[in-house]
């Protein structure tokens, strides 16, 4: 089935007309599916998205109703036809009660095709004389076809863009069957996702990640560990929002990376179940949902294990004044780890009457991982030593978000009032065993020394907003809104290690080791923006955010290199997007966007919790609770394009951040590597970032992104432990790039195959570099049971057993080199059926909390 349509290309929340084209171009959103961030606008008003029409007076309305239902089909997509031939005369986009209009036609006799995805076109001839026609209702019967009971309604490519944002359909790239949330993010452009699961944006990990545009206590503790537990089954897309507009919170320095999981919108019953096996991870999967009318459920459980072999050795040398080297310390090491755990979530949406919505959802996850370790340590400096280290090491978290929304609308278009709230609670234990032996050796006899350690951290997390959206007309909007973050966190931390002296070595509590620290966080925030057109091809949207901060924390018991710490501070953070479409027939779909944004990053516990892990005693961690947070300038030029059904993305990009935290290593008195985090200097970001989509063939479908960014980092000297310990001033800079490819083809009978491939450059470090890495995955689909399951069988990096994360670091006061081996090939086999009879419902506007203000961490903080 054919029919001509023209993608919207719009800007932040304001339209400007798009001239016709007879196809749609890659990546463009279906016939009748409003673009994501297009305001509704009212029918009596709403532009034409076409006009090739001789100008006249006559006018054409009507109504667009599901057949089954009788409710209004929202932003139904109008064409209207010569009675010859498929050229579009002129269109335009059903408003949400499903009514349409177009005016300025020429009398005549013509052809009126209604259609949207999930439904039946339909055509029919239509007179339009000198004044007002209008159409009898238009009833569309549901297109959606029975899989064994399953509704499939219409492709999408893997690679969307949009105005402000790229979005990666996750569920159509089939490599990611059976696998986790890491994998799905590894090939989302801009994105990179490193073989421990550590996350970053544009070559930065100061990013926020949301959960259905939410933030998380899945995310609070660690993002690595928290993308291994969501199964990539249950992802519908991800999106990338570079530079966001004043009305979310402080976004990181990066952006936003939001995960949409799949969600239940049609009338009826309907689920699925899914099962995967293989050699480095399993998981089962299920969802169950249930809409009817007003009432919509839907809910998801899955569960998973993993388990990772790992390796590594760590050479030392110390300098001296002049800078000559030393051999001090050699380490080999290998062990494994075993994890696994659940995840799930609830949600119930139900419409009272009309213009009102309420909304509540919950959802959790248990987390838990072990693993065994033994090392060998060859001390040579600042006192020869040898000894062995066998240690058992515990994670476990748990979380549970659980959160509420009313929104009331209007019969005025994209006049809108939201009240929300949200409560979230992270809970999480961290936990060492280790047994010490002298020389190479693991003996009982030889064992010298005990230690063990506890650390249970909490973040409790409580969030009231309200928003209120008023439209001066189609083309001018000013939002607002206010917000309050309360944030409770806590790290309680037990040591138990031997007795100095006498020969029993059973351990006893280490009060100089143990502390309870308690931090408190209060942000109350309010915001404007406001857009407008300036004409049909230019647009501006500028608002600012005000937030203040006020922060408390203490120690139980006060120790000497610690006090108590007090903040309270203003930030007003501005920004500011231009739009432009140039509306050149040769070049339809153009778009260019230039935006500058000022944000605030605040210290998430992992960068505070001054828990000192000591599993490796000659190379230690612990955070910083004295950390201010970052605030981050961030500029970027971004131009889109539709070349021949293909997509171009080119975007240019600045920031610059000051008061930046940065992990600092150190060696203290005792020959021990120290890291911890500061507030450094500065850093600074130059890059540019292009993303294309193409199609060969019309069953070959080929993406790629490449990424090259220049990186400046300084700090200046730095003090610790009573001044005791100076460093000097860094700096480090270099180009870095990481690149991927996605492609995908479809042959006969439901079979598919996918690959996917992707390099990252060596790493600038502030005091260092980590080596280049690749990653690559190949995957093949089968449909079954007349395309209500599908089998899929997926291999990642098989070339080779391992990568090697190598890394080096380079102080004043020592040099280290670093091997670590991450076990990443891995084969899997996935099976997913679907079930129940459902039919097509438009979605409806929601809102939901977006608490992206914090800069978060990696799992642990036992990083080298």
């Amino acid at each position: 089935m054919k029919h001509a349509t023209l993608p919207l290309l719009l800007t932040g929340l304001l339209t400007a007309p798009v001239l016709a084209q007879t196809t749609p171009p890659a990546g463009a959103p279906a016939a009748g599916q409003r673009p994501a961030g297009m305001p509704a606008q009212p029918a009596a008003t709403a532009k034409p998205i076409l006009s090739n029409t001789a100008k006249g007076s006559g006018r054409l309305e009507g109504t667009v109703l599901d057949a089954a239902t009788k409710k209004p089909v929202e932003f139904a997509t109008i064409t209207l036809l010569p009675l010859s031939g498929n050229t579009p005369l002129d269109g335009g986009v059903c408003d949400e009660r499903g009514r349409f209009k177009l005016q300025g036609l020429a009398a005549g006799e013509f052809r009126l095709q209604i259609s949207f995805i999930g439904y039946a076109t339909q055509t029919r001839n239509v007179t339009i004389g000198a004044g007002l026609t209008t159409v009898p209702a238009v009833s569309l019967e549901s297109s959606a076809q029975k899989l064994g009971e399953v509704t499939v309604t219409g492709e999408r490519d893997v690679i969307e863009t949009k105005p402000d944002r790229i979005v990666y359909n996750a569920e159509k790239d089939i490599t990611n069957s059976g696998g986790t949330a890491a994998d799905v993010l590894r090939k989302v452009p801009l994105v990179n996702v490193d073989p421990e699961g550590n996350v970053e944006l544009r070559g930065t990990s100061n990013v926020r990640v949301l959960i259905n545009n939410k933030p998380s206590g899945v995310v609070a503790s660690s993002v690595a560990d928290a993308m291994k537990q969501i199964p990539a089954d249950q992802i519908k897309s991800v999106e990338v929002i570079t530079t966001p507009s004043a009305k979310y919170d402080g976004e990181g320095t990066g952006g936003i990376i939001n995960i949409i999981l799949k969600k239940n919108n049609l009338e009826g019953i309907n689920g699925s179940v899914g099962l995967a096996a293989g050699t480095r991870s399993s998981n089962g999967n299920a969802s169950l949902n249930y809409r009817k009318g007003k009432v919509g459920l839907s809910s998801s459980l899955s569960g998973f294990g993993f388990y990772s072999p790992n390796r590594n050795d760590l050479t030392r040398y110390l300098k001296d004044g002049s800078g000559n080297e030393r051999l001090a310390l050699e380490q080999q090491g290998d062990g494994n780890t075993l994890g696994g755990g659940g995840f799930g979530r609830l949600g119930l949406d139900y419409d009272p009457a009309q213009y009102h919505n309420l909304t509540l959802n919950v959802q959790g996850n248990l987390f838990r991982n072990s693993g065994n370790y033994g090392q060998f340590n060859n001390l040579l400096l600042p006192v020869a030593d040898e000894f062995t280290r066998d240690t058992d090491r515990r994670f476990r978290t748990q979380s549970y978000d659980v959160n509420g929304s009313y929104t009331r609308t209007f019969e005025q278009k994209r006049r809108e009032w939201s009240v929300l709230a949200q409560h979230t609670r992270n809970r999480n234990v961290q936990a060492y065993y280790l047994d010490q032996f002298a020389g190479r050796t693991t003996e009982n006899a030889a064992k010298d020394y005990r230690e063990e350690s506890d650390n249970l951290s909490r973040n409790l997390e409580t969030t009231l907003q309200t928003d209120y959206a008023h439209p001066f007309s189609e083309t001018a909007l000013l939002e607002t809104g206010a917000k309050a973050i309360l944030r409770r966190v806590s790290s309680d931390y037990d040591v138990f290690t031997s007795p100095l002296t006498g020969s029993n070595i059973d351990p006893v509590f280490n009060a100089n080791r143990s502390n309870l620290f308690d931090y408190n966080q209060d942000v109350l925030a309010a915001y404007g923006t406001y857009g407008f057109s300036a004409s049909k091809k230019v647009s501006f949207k500028l608002g600012a955010r005000a937030e203040n901060t006020r922060i408390t924390g203490s120690f139980q018991q006060q120790q000497s290199d610690n006090s108590s710490v007090k903040q309270n501070y203003l930030s007003v953070l501005p920004n500011l997007s231009l739009s432009y479409q140039p509306q050149n027939p040769k070049k339809p779909g153009q778009t260019l966007r230039i935006a500058y944004s000022k944000r605030i990053q605040r210290p998430q516990i992992f960068y505070l919790n001054p828990f000192r892990n000591s599993s490796d005693s000659l190379n230690v961690s612990f955070g910083n609770p004295e950390l201010e947070p970052e605030l981050t300038n961030s500029y970027e030029i971004n131009y889109t394009t539709f070349i021949k059904g293909s997509v171009l993305n080119l975007s240019a990009y600045a920031r610059r951040t000051g008061n930046a935290i940065e992990a600092v290593r150190y060696i203290d008195r005792n020959g021990v590597n120290v890291q911890t985090f500061s507030n450094i200097g500065r850093n600074a970001t130059f890059g540019t970032s292009l993303f294309t989509s193409v199609k060969p063939m019309p069953k070959w479908d080929v993406s790629g992104n490449l990424n090259v960014y220049y990186v400046s980092l300084k700090s200046p000297a730095l003090s610790f432990e009573d001044g005791a310990i100076n460093t000097a001033a860094y700096s480090n800079s270099g180009v870095m790039y990481n690149l991927n490819l996605n492609s995908s083809y479809k042959f006969e009978k439901g079979l598919s195959l996918q690959f996917f491939g992707g390099l990252n450059s060596p790493r600038v470090q502030l005091q260092g570099k980590q080596a280049a890495w690749t990653f690559y995955s190949l995957g093949l689909r089968k449909n079954l049971l007349k395309d209500k399951a599908d089998l899929t069988l997926n291999a990642d990096n098989f070339l080779s057993a391992t990568r090697n994360l190598r890394s080096t670091l380079d102080t004043d006061q020592f040099r280290q080199e670093s091997n670590n081996y991450i076990y990443l090939r891995g084969v899997r086999l996935a099976f997913n059926y679907r079930f129940g009879k459902v039919t097509q419902q438009a979605p409806k506007r929601r809102r939901s909390i977006q608490n992206d203000d914090v800069k978060q961490g990696s799992d642990g903080q036992s990083q080298q």
